[in-house]
């Protein structure tokens, strides 16, 4: 489980792939030694990018994660490259703080980014992405995109949404920096995604008498 707020800002220092799983290793100073508290460890959940991926190797400054052939598959970590900037978020821990919203690391697809318009010292981007997709957004719900927090406008939502970044998030994030027609790792709000498998009750002869009724 993560928030969708950044740790850091790592880069991809070697990519390998080794009978269909890809093996990346990662240079995440910060989050790899830590100035305060214990660091990852092999076993732990790391969000790369928005996709939850497990710590292989942590060595010095860097960390080594492991994607099956399915996951690179469904996301963007085929488009990865040795340099390549990505989001990194360790998971939750007991006691921390809830920021941002739930975020499972289980990417739904992925979206372009269309374009990043200056408002002032924050910005507007906007993110294409397949229509299926973009029938199941909400007007002001939550998203992550790479794995950051976001805040969808009001639609309507077609076949792109746009979220506001904020100076921090452009600040925190590799947002500012990528080109248009960069492929984007979406996931969308968990709690939305249960309220659409949600149905009323059916009331049904088996349904009464297995709760007591009687004929």
């Amino acid at each position: 489980m993560f928030t969708g707020l950044i740790r850091e800002i790592g880069r991809v220092h070697r990519l390998e792939r080794r009978r269909g799983v890809t093996f990346v290793e990662i240079e995440a100073p910060l989050i790899a030694r830590p100035p305060e508290g214990p660091g990852p460890a092999v076993g732990d959940s790391m969000a790369v990018n928005g996709i939850c991926l497990t710590v292989v190797r942590v060595a010095n400054t860097r960390l080594s994660v492991e994607a099956s052939a399915e996951t690179r598959r469904v996301t963007t970590l085929a488009d990865w490259r040795v340099g390549t900037r990505v989001h990194l978020e360790p998971a939750l821990r007991a006691g921390d703080a809830l920021g941002g919203h739930f975020v499972l690391g289980h990417v739904d697809g992925t979206g372009r980014l269309q374009r990043l318009d200056r408002r002032g010292a924050a910005a507007s981007m906007t993110v294409t992405l397949a229509k299926t997709l973009a029938g199941r957004l909400l007007p002001k719900g939550s998203i992550a995109v790479d794995g950051v927090s976001l805040t969808l406008d009001e639609g309507p939502f077609e076949d792109r949404f746009t979220v506001t970044l904020i100076p921090h998030t452009l600040r925190a994030t590799r947002f500012a920096s990528l080109a248009p027609g960069t492929r984007l790792n979406l996931e969308l709000d968990v709690l939305a995604k249960a309220g659409e498998r949600a149905e009323p009750p059916r009331l049904t002869m088996g349904t009464l008498l297995a709760r007591g009724w009687s004929r």
